[in-house]
């Protein structure tokens, strides 16, 4: 049996509802629900960690982030980490990533604007990436670094020039497969910037005419009558979105005319979403489900049919799906479980609830039910730390009366058994994750 190309289409702090298949009214992302129908949508799909780099470790290690050793930004992948591109060579397949990185720099070696060196891309052969594309680009200029650690300039908007250098791929890789008579499958990993705010202007970069053409948007729930800076934002958040949205359809345009599309798997998700600042006192790094709850789909293969999975799903689950889709072993030591299984439905056990880990502005846990949502967090935050040996109960929403989390419930005496309930469930998870005991003290 010939085996699936597969392609991973990742944003950055996009929301879930900015898609139409998840409610979004204005036409921001048609290719994006024509896959979402004919394939697989998770309807409650949420991040392990709102933040970008440790997000990403997630997604290339099938750890949580605090085992990876990547529990903030600008910290190291580990090399020679047992990641899925490693796992995706050895099985043959040909593996390339495209895009924002954002996992081999540190406090000592610094590569956000400089070429990553070929230890440090985590086992992906073929490369066009930056370590921090926020800091190499704006939306409409900037640079890559090809695998030859050439400087490769971006000509038009940010979004259609990352999706150029995937399109390349996909063309050079049926070139060389006509050349040798060989069919080699292929894993590429597409890591776009957009929607993300740019972060040396402090706003967000749309495609131009964003503003006009998103004017009309409706305000999200969790947004509406608060503060932040959405209102000026929200257009060209949208853009972007649509933008993205644009560059998956073209993509798969291009698998149609190199005689691909019938034999590959496409994901699309997300890192985090954005709150506008209106939880704290920038777009991510809380637990609300503005900032936690992403877009997934998956389309081709056995998600195709048009499915809503309604379970909790999350980003920790993306690895093992991706190896799974090939045929590659899953290791013993990923700490989710494939989404394959939700779609075919070989999954028994399904869990009923979904785990961040939560930093740089924090030092937090949550977790998530259908109607639950429980977070602590550390009273002496300490950056640096990936753990605290103390938490102390900081949220407690009833998402089913209150699903835009007005609400907080953590010192409400009325809900004592619930809270002892998820504080179980959390600390379960904590010991899953392997993290030192703690000490989780009430709301104050």
């Amino acid at each position: 049996m010939k085996r699936p190309n597969i392609i991973f289409y990742f944003s950055d702090q996009q929301r879930w509802d900015t898609m139409g298949c998840y409610g979004q009214r204005l036409p921001v992302t048609p290719n994006l629900d024509r896959l979402a129908a004919e394939g697989t949508r998770f309807e409650y799909a949420f991040t392990c960690q709102p933040v970008c780099g440790p997000a990403r470790a997630c997604l290339q290690s099938g750890l949580y982030a605090t085992q990876a050793g990547v529990f903030k930004n600008h910290r190291i992948l580990p090399e020679g980490i047992d990641s899925i591109a490693r796992r995706f060579n050895d099985a043959g397949y040909q593996t390339a990533y495209v895009g924002k990185w954002h996992l081999a720099s540190c406090d000592g070696s610094n590569y956000r604007t400089i070429a990553v060196p070929e230890q440090r891309r985590g086992g992906y052969a073929d490369w066009v990436a930056a370590d921090a594309l926020e800091w190499t680009s704006h939306g409409y200029n900037g640079y890559v670094f090809d695998g030859q650690m050439n400087r490769r300039d971006f000509y038009g908007y940010r979004t259609d020039c990352i999706n150029n250098y995937a399109i390349d791929f996909i063309h050079r890789h049926a070139q060389k497969q006509q050349e040798t008579g060989e069919e080699q499958p292929f894993f590429l990993f597409v890591s776009q910037l957009e929607p993300h705010h740019q972060n040396d202007r402090n706003r967000y970069e749309g495609p131009d005419g964003s503003k006009k053409r998103f004017a009309g948007y409706d305000v999200p729930g969790d947004l509406e009558g608060t503060q932040g800076d959405w209102r000026e934002n929200y257009p060209d958040y949208l853009g972007a979105c649509h933008s993205l949205d644009e560059n998956v359809g073209r993509l798969m345009d291009t698998l149609e005319a190199m005689g691909m599309k019938d034999n590959t798997i496409l994901m699309y998700s997300s890192d985090h979403g954005s709150h506008f600042r209106t939880r704290n006192a920038e777009y991510k790094r809380s637990c609300e489900d503005g900032c936690l709850r992403v877009p997934m789909i998956a389309w081709g293969g056995g998600f195709m049919g048009g499915h809503v999975v309604d379970e909790l799903v999350s980003l920790i689950d993306v690895p093992p799906t991706l190896l799974d889709c090939a045929g590659i072993p899953i290791p013993a030591q990923f700490q989710g479980h494939s989404l394959c299984g939700l779609v075919d439905g070989s999954a028994a056990q399904w869990p009923q609830s979904v785990y961040a880990q939560i930093s740089e502005a924090q030092t937090a846990r949550t977790v998530r039910t259908k109607q639950w949502k429980y977070a602590v967090k550390a009273p002496e935050f300490d950056a640096n730390a990936p753990f605290s040996d103390v938490y102390r109960e900081d949220c407690l929403y009833d998402l089913v009366n209150d699903p835009h989390e007005r609400t907080n419930l953590a010192a409400d005496p009325a809900y004592a058994a619930v809270r002892e309930q998820l504080r179980a469930l959390l600390v379960s998870y904590m010991e899953k994750a392997q993290e030192p005991p703690a000490k989780i003290l009430p709301a104050q």
